[in-house]
């Protein structure tokens, strides 16, 4: 993966990355200056966006210490600077680097390939392991605690919330009622077995939804996205650039509500139209598009696992707004 034989830490943490190209062609145009990728990851669309732009100062974030790992390994010799630390810790971060500026930001939330097919880290539902979850294994809270030890009606809703289960009630008194549940397998039939035969022949695993909703809860994924966006957008320099990549609904909603925030889209929303007040702030932010964009059908025949990707993009247009303001 960097030139010549893969390292045991690359073969086991190989990540290809969504989207690459359109993240590499929005963000080639970031100002010279420190770039944040606030969920490094293998570091593959850290490396793509340092070979178009070798100029840039990289940090990189990831709260999985493999990750950390293989990023540091695949991007050895171009100054970049990855840290053990979750996308929600990228103000400290930055503050301990002495960092008050970045030029760019990207984050590419969810869950990787390498933790999905690691049945040791216990995320997937096809694969035998424990009920872990846990993308910092330093954590205390894992899924077997949640699985195991959460009253019904929170575990119901988490299942609700984070995973748009519709049978969230029928899944949490299942998952309840055949406790103590011991291994990843053992809880993808229970849920598999409260959901009804007729729901069970669409739309995937019955059980895709529950785990997403327990690997969130477990690593309070979704609780992190608004304060990271703002201050990510806060300390970016004008004419800055960031891309998000989000990966199922929960996600996707607090991006789009953040970015439209940042962006002034909200107020014209409100006001339908109305001229903005002398005393409102400019808009921060720059939506490209507006909307989001979907891989390409090539991309998802090649990569299955990106098929769900949203991305957003943006450019920073205005500095008066700090972190913490919006």
């Amino acid at each position: 993966m960097n030139g010549g034989t893969p390292t045991a830490i690359e073969r086991r943490f190989v990540h290809h990355p969504v989207m690459v190209t359109e993240v590499v062609e929005h963000l080639a145009a970031v100002p010279s200056g420190a770039f944040l990728d606030a969920t490094v990851g293998g570091g593959g669309h850290a490396r793509a966006l340092l070979n178009a732009r070798p100029d840039l100062s990289l940090i990189g974030l990831d709260r999985d210490p493999s990750a950390v790992e293989a990023a540091t390994t695949v991007l050895v010799g171009r100054g970049a600077k990855i840290c053990h630390a979750s996308f929600g810790q990228l103000g400290d971060v930055l503050d301990s680097l002495g960092i008050s500026r970045i030029v760019g930001s990207l984050f590419d939330f969810g869950v990787s390939s390498p933790q999905l097919d690691m049945p040791e880290r216990g995320f997937s539902y096809r694969r035998d392991g424990p009920l872990d979850m846990r993308m910092d294994c330093a954590q205390k809270l894992s899924a077997d605690q949640v699985v195991n030890t959460w009253p019904t009606d929170e575990l119901a809703g988490i299942l609700r919330s984070y995973g748009d289960e519709r049978y969230a009630s029928r899944i949490a008194a299942a998952i309840a009622s055949a406790r103590p549940i011991a291994s990843t397998t053992a809880l993808a039939e229970v849920v598999r077995d409260a959901v009804p035969a007729p729901a069970r022949r669409r739309g995937g695993h019955p059980a895709k939804r529950t785990f997403q909703a327990i690997r969130i809860a477990v690593n309070d994924e979704l609780n992190q996205i608004e304060p990271a966006l703002e201050t990510a957008i806060g300390r970016m320099a004008p004419e800055g650039r960031g891309v998000v990549l989000s990966y199922h609904s929960g996600e996707d909603r607090i991006v789009k509500r953040v970015l439209r925030r940042q962006a002034g889209l909200d107020d014209e929303a409100r006001l339908r139209g109305l001229p903005r007040a002398a005393t409102q702030a400019p808009p921060a932010i720059e939506l490209v598009p507006r909307g989001s964009r979907r891989p390409s059908p090539a991309e998802v025949a090649d990569n299955p696992r990106a098929s769900s990707a949203r991305f957003r993009a943006f450019v920073k247009r205005n500095a008066a707004i700090d972190e913490g303001e919006a």
